[in-house]
């Protein structure tokens, strides 16, 4: 296995041609305050595997591939059950 980074996130955006928004969440405990901090971080990776809205996927880091693009989806964890079902009007 290659020292490249992988990390864990869920797609908010996949308005793009090939390009999906990931965003990574990191909850931790403050050292001196001990309260509960949420933090979170939104890249833009490379899609050749189609993901969709709401899918949890492994990123890994590469090479630029474009002006803000240097991470590519390489696996799908799991899809979004419902983001591909069209809503129910009552």
């Amino acid at each position: 296995m290659n020292k490249r980074r992988r990390m864990t996130g869920v797609v908010t955006s996949d308005k793009m041609q090939k390009t999906v928004v990931v965003e990574m969440t990191r909850t931790y405990r403050h050292r001196l305050y001990k309260k509960v901090v949420h933090s979170h971080r939104r890249v833009m990776a490379h899609d050749e595997l189609g993901c969709q809205l709401g899918d949890h996927v492994r990123i890994v880091e590469s090479q630029p591939i474009s002006r803000r693009k240097r991470w590519v989806v390489q696996e799908i964890l799991r899809r979004d059950v419902a983001a591909g079902e069209p809503e129910l009007e009552i």
